[in-house]
């Protein structure tokens, strides 16, 4: 039997999973890893932590089982987005880097659109985030704040990059992970020469790009001592968390869609275009499946919201206990309502300043009502981002559920009604980027011909519909949450 080492490599840490060669996940383990916080909107990680907890996490996954590491053929890596990892000619030149939620560079933002319009930007990039998280105005950042170490680096990757480096040696990025450096031109899948111009940066610090199943090369004698394996194994380039996701989430053709419910969320459309709007903005990533486009549209804070309420007023109960209390408070939550936007405003906001609240409290409400308004105010916040997306594609009637919302039928249930749209539950669960990376790895291995087989995994356990009586009552509820919004946003400018 041959086996498949797939990592997620996520903020909060690192978890490796391995596979059979049909694509049946055996076993998987979780190395967790700290932020650093060096100052208000700066957000960085260590990559020798990526590395050491890849190592732990494959020597611990070995052992406990029990497959033979002779029988490892191939592995990837789904790694999460906008990295800025610097190498010069002995590796890594800064211990610790950016990741893809510091917005730290927004001066250099600034500098860039004084050259090129923000508007055409995002139409050939698709990147909807606000501009200071893309890699090249962090890479322009360290170009104006740490002239010394720039002037040391040869290459600047992204996180799952740092890794294949490590695994490999050799320095290449994949088409995924590319169209989130902010000078990627979508539809001719290259750097765009322009943008890189208007950065000031020399192309030279842009890595190649390869297709996400090409393989990279074998284990270093040095990695493959690390980690217990042979040096056979095969390294394919992977790709960013997103577009593994989506492929484990079996958007593998066109109109596909999924849903990853946890700290936060997002709804993802695949499409043989990129799904580009100067009003929603989605974020568009080349997916890691050839011609296609995954592009999404996101809440900044679903489950932190949740953990928020669990925190402040619960204090510290079990996610399971909250659930059943909000579900004793009826749809609307008796008149309650809450806007999950602790963490700022996404694309879909009227300001990116907006902070949430919780609106028409009075004596009567019930620590039930808040759990239900805090619910039903995330659920309707990802209602206003499907709408968005209806606006732009032709989507199918049912969507793939995935994360930690997804285990909850009580959670899919309002998600279903405030959505309208049948919500689909199946085993793979929250494991959908490592099954993503686990397909590339078997690609380009050849143990797998096609992407084909990621479809024949997945197995439906249920299909949640919406119910027709629950889904009136949200459409009231969902123009009330709209007007609550620009209520809120207007607030926050002052």
């Amino acid at each position: 039997m041959k086996h498949i080492l797939a990592y997620d490599l996520g903020t909060g840490g690192n978890k490796a999973s391995l596979f059979d060669e049909e694509g049946n996940q055996i076993a998987s383990v979780f190395e967790p890893y700290e932020m650093v916080y060096p100052q208000p909107g700066y957000y960085e990680q260590k990559p020798e932590d990526w590395w050491n907890a890849t190592v732990h996490a494959t020597r611990r996954l070995m052992r406990e089982s029990g497959v033979a590491p002779e029988s490892i053929v191939s592995l990837a890596i789904s790694g999460h987005s906008l990295g800025v990892v610097p190498l010069g000619k002995e590796g890594l030149v800064r211990k610790s880097t950016p990741i893809w939620s510091d917005k730290r560079a927004t001066e250099e933002a600034a500098e860039f659109f004084e050259k090129i319009d923000p508007d055409e930007w995002y139409m050939t990039t698709g990147n909807g985030f606000p501009a200071p998280h893309y890699s090249v105005f962090k890479i322009m950042w360290y170009r104006h704040h740490e002239p010394e170490m720039f002037s040391q680096i040869e290459k600047v990757v992204g996180t799952k990059d740092y890794l294949n480096y490590r695994l490999t040696g050799r320095v290449a990025t994949d088409y995924s992970y590319a169209s989130g450096s902010g000078v990627y031109h979508l539809e001719n899948w290259a750097y765009d020469g322009r943008f890189i111009a208007a950065s000031g940066l020399p192309r030279e610090i842009f890595p190649e790009i390869v297709a996400s199943t090409e393989i990279l090369g074998t284990l270093t004698s040095q990695a493959a001592e690390e980690l217990g394996l042979p040096r056979t194994v095969l390294v394919a380039a992977g790709g960013v968390d997103n577009s593994c996701m989506a492929l484990g989430a079996k958007n593998t053709r066109a109109g596909r869609l999924y849903a990853s419910l946890g700290s936060s969320s997002w709804i993802a459309v695949s499409d043989e275009k990129p799904l580009l709007d100067l009003a929603s903005r989605p974020y568009v990533f080349t997916h890691v499946v050839p011609g296609l486009f995954t592009s999404a549209i996101g809440v900044f804070s679903t489950g932190t919201t949740f953990r928020w309420l669990r925190d402040e007023f619960c204090r510290g109960a079990e996610y399971s206990w909250m659930v059943e209390q909000g579900m004793k408070s009826p749809i609307g939550a008796h008149g309650l309502m809450l806007n999950p936007s602790f963490a700022g405003g996404s694309s879909l906001d009227p300001s990116p300043n907006i902070r949430g609240a919780l609106v028409g409290l009075d004596l009567s409400h019930t620590l039930a009502d808040v759990i239900r308004a805090g619910m039903e105010g995330i659920a309707l916040n990802m209602r206003a981002a499907l709408d968005a997306l209806r606006k732009l594609a032709d989507l199918q009637d049912t969507m793939l559920a995935v994360g930690g919302g997804s285990l909850s039928d009580a959670w899919c249930r309002i998600y279903a009604d405030a959505m309208r749209i049948s919500l689909e539950k199946t085993n793979v669960g929250q494991n959908a980027a490592s099954l993503g990376a686990a397909a590339l790895a078997a690609i380009g291995a050849g143990v797998w011909s096609d992407f084909s087989q990621v479809d024949r995994i997945h197995k439906t356990e249920a299909i949640i519909r919406p119910e027709e009586e629950n889904a009136k009552k949200y459409d009231v509820l969902a123009e009330r949450f709209l007007k609550l919004s620009r209520l809120l946003a207007e607030f926050a400018e002052g």
